[in-house]
């Protein structure tokens, strides 16, 4: 056993820098895997552990239009065996709200009268502030996705455009709103004190709307309560409903994209150690053939030898698997913190759940390691003593070197006319194929990590450029309407159709759409049998075409009988291009045709757009500019609400569009900037690695070089060259795969999120630049493992 011990610290001691590679692959390998496994189920377990305190819903009522009794609705639910309801909530809707002198783009605003706690479901988590039954007077208590998104705190004054005049209120408390404060929301719940709802709000000419949150014992068994339910109405239930799914789905995307990510780089990651690995032991029995059959001539069995290969490998590996798990718990912890940050309380930091996962992970990691030593460690029970002290290698292979160094004279001549510096890199890369391949391998994942990062950065970043393929509009300016009571439409239609610098001007407005169970395929959890369907409706008033919705496949609806539909939707009805939808709106039966399906982030494609004239009462409070100049948006914004004051608000829509997406970009950014620089250190070092032992191998050679003539800066230069042309290869290869594999392995993921087309930005420039920065990384492991030449002198070199 000490000699086993001996070996196997002398094979540590002996080759410190391939040793010290293959440790950091393993540690960055675990680190990926592990975060990115840790990263998926702490949202989870989060979120799913934060719903079950909190009694969250897993339906959501929302009753606007006042087609049902919310009393009569909310006691049927209360009356139900397994059913936990909430009470039905008060509220009014809105827009408009000022912080600190500055417009809150984007958001709608419930504006609640906080009931009696506990309300039932979805009770509140206060995150500031002091807990209590309701908001003092005179103040509120606000979201956190509203709070920290724009630096809202408690004890600070909201001003809200409800009439005339903005109400002021101050925030006594900032609150964990789990169904209606996620990432990406555009909504807020604004919870008022009763009395000053009734005060304040009873002049804002303002319909009140009612919420009620369902919970079930069962989930699975929801359908069969919805089809008591509506036996029980008589009809669909014509309101808007809002299912679990679409609740929770927005808190796991960033994470599931950054798991992906990391799980898709990790696993090559690890590929490329193993490989590496297997390279090294390989290369090491090679060089120490002739030890290796003195060693078995004495009597050390092959069993012993392969043993301290996975000795060597399992200590190595114990060292930096460790770290690599201790290590993803920072990693993780700093992209749950940013992706889940609206979880986060000030007594309380963002829980992580790690511990089972990294056992797992850990040993799995060290178990196909050892596998993988184990196997390649094998080849030493070839090894001949006898021929091995006589030869240095097998009898076979001597015969073949030397069958194989008359056919490279012959060969040789066929290089005669070539430069002598191509001739030396391309020797230096053919005759080391195995390592080249690595060298390939891994300029070519890192050029399509680099490329990857910066294409779907740029895509979020630059959304506007894409926004209808995302399900959003195109036009330059959007109007909403904050105070529709006293807001005259016919004079802001007059004053933009005198303005010179506006193209054109379309309403839009929003309703219900239900699809009635016998007319759809959509199924209960459990898929057991089919459900009624309530589809969001976006309803214009002008030309879809006009304000730039844009559809995957077939055309906008242009007349009433006509419809476009989100492709979940198109999945849970079964609908194509040229199919007929049966809808109930506002209780009055339609029948549309699809004429066309589209992809839209909101609402994951749960939804649809019709023409105004299917809606009778029809609220049209949002409207969209289009600008002759783009460049005059500023201008036209500033002079909209200067003239029209509370009734609307008028915002750019890059202002929309980065109020909801520049959070994706910052969550995204640092773990795609960190896989970027930990791919382009762990090629560098690879390559230098790898050169290194393949230039001790022909050191010799390259002695006979200087001496010739050459210097070393010409056979350095030589050798980082051919290493550039294979990382040149590597590059092109990363492109392709930057911008078409791995954003088409992204979209499998993002199909059921309502994106089945990736709308991607390719911006050449930097994409190019980036796999220039791989290749150069590449030829500067080489130009540095190669400095070996220019310390030993030629007749130094010959002699070795």
């Amino acid at each position: 056993m000490s000699a086993i011990g001996s070996i196997c610290l002398g094979n540590l001691r002996r080759r410190k820098v391939q040793n010290a590679l293959i440790g950091l692959l393993l540690l960055l390998s675990t680190l990926l895997i592990n975060t990115a496994i840790t990263v998926i189920t702490s949202s989870e377990n989060l979120y799913e552990d934060l719903h079950r305190e909190t009694r969250g819903s897993h339906e959501l009522l929302k009753l606007t239009k006042g087609l049902h009794d919310p009393q009569r609705v909310q006691e049927w639910w209360a009356g139900q065996q397994g059913i936990t309801v909430s009470s039905v909530m008060t509220y009014k809707s809105m827009a408009g709200i000022i912080h600190n002198g500055e417009d809150i783009p984007n958001l709608s605003l419930y504006m609640m009268s906080t009931p009696d706690q506990p309300f039932g479901t979805d009770e509140l988590v206060f995150a500031q502030g002091q807990e209590a039954a309701h908001p003092e007077p005179g103040t509120v208590w606000i979201p956190t996705s509203l709070a920290y998104k724009y630096n809202v705190a408690a004890g600070d004054t909201l001003q809200f455009k409800a009439g005339d005049e903005p109400l002021q209120l101050s925030v006594s408390a900032v609150v964990i709103d789990l169904p209606l404060g996620g990432p990406f929301s555009t909504t807020a719940r604004i919870w008022m004190n009763p009395a000053d709802y009734q005060q304040d709000l009873s002049t804002v000419s303002v319909n009140n709307s009612y919420l009620m949150g369902i919970r079930f014992d069962d989930y699975s068994q929801s359908a069969a309560y919805w089809e008591q339910f509506e036996e029980f109405l008589g009809t669909p239930f014509m309101e808007e409903r809002t299912t679990y799914e679409e609740i929770s789905a927005f808190y796991f995307i960033m994470n599931k994209i950054i798991g992906f990510v990391m799980t898709f780089l990790g696993l090559v990651m690890m590929l490329v150690a193993l490989y590496t690995i297997g390279f090294t032991i390989s290369d090491a029995i090679l060089s120490n053939y002739k030890t290796i059959g003195i060693f078995k001539s004495l009597g050390l069995s092959s069993r012993k030898i392969i043993f301290t290969y996975i000795l060597q490998y399992g200590f190595l590996s114990l060292i930096t698997i460790i770290p690599g798990l201790l290590l993803s718990r920072l990693l993780s912890g700093v992209i749950i913190e940013l992706s889940l940050s609206f979880l986060k309380t000030d007594h309380s930091s963002v829980h992580i759940y790690s511990s089972d996962t990294e056992l797992i992970v850990g040993a799995g990691i060290l178990l196909l390691i050892l596998l993988v030593v184990w196997v390649y460690a094998g080849k030493a029970r070839s090894i001949q003593p006898m021929q091995a002290i006589r030869y240095g290698m097998s009898e076979a292979a001597h015969s073949r070197i030397n069958r194989k160094w008359g056919e490279e004279r012959r060969r040789g001549k066929e290089f005669e006319k070539w430069p002598v510096p191509v001739v030396i890199g391309l020797r230096n890369v053919t005759k080391n194929l195995k390592g080249s391949l690595l060298m390939l391998v891994l300029t070519t994942v890192t050029s399509a990590v680099l490329v990857f990062g910066l294409v779907l950065l740029n895509s979020i970043y630059q959304m506007q450029e894409t926004s209808p393929l995302w399900g959003y509009d195109s036009s330059d300016v959007v109007v909403m309407v904050t105070n529709a009571a006293e807001f005259d439409h016919s004079s802001l239609t007059a004053d933009i159709a005198s303005d010179s610098r506006v193209l054109n001007l379309n309403w839009a407005g929003y309703a219900i759409g239900v699809a009635p169970a016998s007319r759809t395929q959509a199924s209960d959890p459990a898929g057991s049998r089919p459900q009624s369907v309530n589809i969001p409706l976006t309803v214009v008033e002008g030309s879809m075409d006009e304000i730039g919705l844009a559809s995957i496949s077939g055309r906008n609806p242009h007349n009433r009988n006509e419809i476009s539909i989100g492709i979940n939707i198109s999945r849970k009805l079964n609908k194509e291009i040229g199919d007929v939808v049966e809808l109930y709106i506002e209780k009055e039966k339609h029948s549309f045709t699809v004429t066309g399906i589209y992809q839209s982030i909101a609402n994951m494609s749960n939804q649809a757009r019709v023409t105004s004239e299917v809606v009778r009462n029809l609220s049209a409070e949002t409207g969209y500019l289009n600008l002759k100049d783009s460049a005059d948006s500023d201008d036209i914004v500033q002079q909209l609400n200067d003239s029209y004051g509370s009734d609307i608000q008028a915002v750019k829509q890059q202002t929309m569009l980065d109020s909801v997406f520049k959070e994706a970009t910052a969550v995204l950014i640092i773990p795609m900037s960190l896989l970027g620089l930990l791919f382009l250190l762990i090629t560098c070092l690879i390559i230098y690695s790898t050169s290194r032992i393949h230039i001790r191998k022909e050191i010799k050679t390259y002695g006979i070089y200087k001496s010739i003539g050459l210097t070393s800066n010409t056979i350095r230069s030589a050798l980082t060259l051919g290493i550039a042309a294979l990382a040149a290869a590597g590059a092109i290869l990363g492109i392709f795969c930057g911008v078409y594999l791995l954003p088409g392995i992204l979209r499998g993921l993002l199909s059921s999120y309502g994106i089945v087309k990736l709308p991607l930005l390719m911006q050449w420039t930097g994409i190019s630049l980036l796999a220039l920065l791989s290749i150069t990384v590449a030829g500067c492991g080489c130009w540095f493992a190669s400095r070996i030449i220019r310390s030993h002198s030629a007749r130094i070199l010959v002699t070795e």
